[in-house]
């Protein structure tokens, strides 16, 4: 099946169209993306509810990835610990080229078929976690070695991609294929299929850690308190949960750290 990310764009002349033209164009495009993930929810749900399984004993959640699909499945997992309150090492972003080539592209780097499997061994990757890998294209080598050296040591694999039928998918206990179409920009992956990913990415980690136990009603109570501003966020949380003042929310903060030991003492 051909890649519908190597597509010609719909648009041509780009460089002829004026500023309000080229940003109502790309909006136009974007507005698809969330169609486009809709119609995987099914898939997106099977890969949910995988990772759940491995997660709730103690397995992790691992991302491997090249370019722009590296960046996002590192920025994924390293929003994890603050947002959710889950020790780091817990969901683990890995990108081909190291963490160099999050600020810099590093060349060859994804070409690499054994590479990802080695820079997993340096977590001691297991048969009790979950590997997913992200790649819009969905033939990157380094993603696919990846996943078929983690399923040939029974580990679940799962993957984010934009093309149908591709071989990273093949790879895939629980395939995730968002068809976007073309580009805007032919061939530019960062645009249509990195909105896909980061949405897609969004509802697999927030749904898991909701089923994990890490949210009460529609709070983040076990967030870090890293800041004045989720100090504040924190002090809100534990006023509409209780429905006590503000000064004294902020004294059961201060004396139990944390969101959730702060309600569950006046529970």
């Amino acid at each position: 099946m051909a890649a519908t990310t190597e597509s010609s764009s719909d648009y041509d002349n780009l460089e002829q169209m004026s500023v309000r033209e080229l940003l109502e164009n790309i909006n136009r495009e974007d507005q698809t993306v969330p169609h486009a993930v809709q119609k995987v929810i099914p898939q997106i749900e099977a890969l949910v509810n995988a990772i759940v399984e491995r997660m709730q004993p103690g397995g992790r959640l691992f991302y491997i990835g090249a370019g722009t699909s590296g960046r996002l499945g590192v920025v994924d997992a390293s929003e994890i610990p603050p947002t959710f309150g889950v020790p780091h090492g817990h969901v683990i972003g890995i990108i081909a080229g190291g963490d160099r080539a999050i600020r810099r592209a590093v060349e060859n780097a994804e070409d690499d078929a054994e590479q990802a499997w080695k820079d997993l061994q340096e977590y001691n990757i297991s048969s009790r976690d979950v590997l997913v890998g992200i790649a819009a294209s969905g033939r990157t080598p380094y993603v696919i070695g990846g996943l078929a050296t983690a399923r040939k040591h029974s580990i679940a694999t799962g993957c984010i991609v934009c093309n149908a039928g591709s071989a990273v998918a093949r790879e895939s206990d629980f395939p995730v294929e968002i068809v976007v179409g073309p580009e805007f920009l032919t061939g530019s992956t960062r645009m249509k299929s990195g909105t896909a990913q980061k949405l897609a990415l969004n509802m697999i980690t927030t749904s898991v850690m909701i089923r994990l136990g890490h949210v009460r009603g529609n709070k983040m109570i076990d967030m870090q308190l890293t800041n004045h501003k989720l100090v504040e966020r924190a002090v809100r949380m534990i006023v509409d949960e209780l429905g006590i003042p503000t000064e004294k929310a902020e004294q059961l903060l201060r004396e139990h750290g944390s969101v959730r030991k702060a309600i569950d003492s006046q529970q």
